[in-house]
């Protein structure tokens, strides 16, 4: 009997040395993303001809924009904003001489997609594989004159989809920087609608058009920003961290799905971004600016089917993880949470007006 329960804990003990032993060596490899994830030069550019990226007006979808023409792609963007975008246009189509095509778009509004699908429904799939993307061919029938380095837009009131080859669906909508419980915010109807349609429906729905033709040409990536709040249930914040661990869990399905078919579906899981909708925090060590943030998460792009996109994101993540719910779920977490997002608002706006009045 001893020798019997000798053997059964020395084989636990085993086995629990092996799992850990694992997992530290899957941690290592992405510490060094450039030796375990090497990207030929000319990666990207292979995928198709086309990038889109939703909510590239400013933040994370700017530099995701502007990183994709510095390889060579030409790229699509998407957002509601029309001045902010024809800016952004213009800074790529000037910096890179790729060609850049504007959408104008609120993801947050109902039926914004049948449109777009039944233009080009009467494209012939077997042209995209020699061009990569359907909205190539609208190029090539409606713009014949087209130049590299020229920008163009359309305006699109009831569509803001479009069949193409690496598509970053970065557009989100947060409700409130503030943290709240759910009841207190203000047009809770109008709000429930918005973060659904934004953060979900948008991205399900261009995943649907796109995913036909990355099949047959057996090759694209699609990046969905999701969020690193997600990674457990996030009090005050609930409707916003639950709509992004369903872009994380459907991401990763998705892969799982296609992934033998040559299609890499990636949900990227950022924390602390210095963006418009964290009010433009100051940078640090785990607030990083926007061009640092996409130029490290490119690098995990063959990393699997969901990475925090930099090395101080994973070890707030594995921290987060770490800590019992109990815990970050008690009142007084919560509380002292609210007072410090309320306090750090609070100093920036005074630290605001003081500039002004200077």
């Amino acid at each position: 009997m001893k020798s019997l329960m000798e053997w059964f804990f020395t084989t636990l003990g085993a086995v629990v040395v092996i799992y850990y032993g694992v997992k530290l060596l899957l941690f290592t490899r992405m510490l060094y993303p450039k030796r375990w994830f090497p990207l030929p030069k000319s990666f990207f550019l292979s995928m198709g001809e086309w990038a889109v990226v939703t909510g590239a007006s400013e933040g994370i979808g700017r530099q995701y924009a502007l990183a994709l023409a510095e390889q060579g792609m030409n790229v699509v963007i998407m957002s509601r904003t029309k001045v902010t975008l024809d800016k952004v246009a213009k800074e790529i189509s000037e910096t890179t001489h790729r060609m850049v095509k504007v959408v104008v778009v609120d993801f947050t509004k109902d039926n914004i997609f049948n449109d777009i699908e039944e233009e080009l429904m009467y494209l012939d799939i077997g042209v995209l594989g020699t061009t990569y993307s359907l909205l190539c061919n609208i190029i090539c029938l409606h713009m014949p004159n087209l130049q590299w380095g020229d920008h163009y837009q359309m305006q699109v009131i009831k569509t803001g989809c479009s069949f193409y080859c690496v598509p970053v669906n970065n557009v989100g909508m947060l409700p409130s920087v503030i943290p709240r419980r759910f009841l207190e915010e203000e047009d809770l109807d109008q709000i429930i609608t918005g973060v659904i349609n934004c953060n979900v429906k948008t991205m399900v729905k261009m995943c649907k058009i796109v995913l036909p033709g990355m099949e047959n040409r057996r090759k694209g990536v699609i990046v969905n920003i999701a969020s690193g709040i997600a990674s457990i249930p996030f009090p005050l914040y609930s409707l916003y961290a639950a709509s992004k661990i369903f872009v994380e869990r459907f991401s990763q399905g998705l892969h799982a799905e296609y992934k033998d078919k040559g299609v890499i579906i990636q949900a990227v899981t950022p924390f602390g971004v210095s963006t418009r909708m964290v009010r433009y925090q100051q940078t640090n060590v785990a607030m990083l600016s926007p061009r640092d943030f996409v130029k490290s998460s490119m690098q995990y792009i063959r990393a699997g089917d969901k990475t925090y996109g930099s090395i101080c994101h994973m070890f707030l993540g594995w921290l987060l993880n770490s800590i019992p719910l109990k815990i970050l779920h008690t009142e007084s977490v919560l509380h002292g949470l609210q007072e410090y997002v309320e306090r750090k608002q609070e100093e920036k706006k005074s630290s605001s007006s003081v500039i002004s009045e200077a």
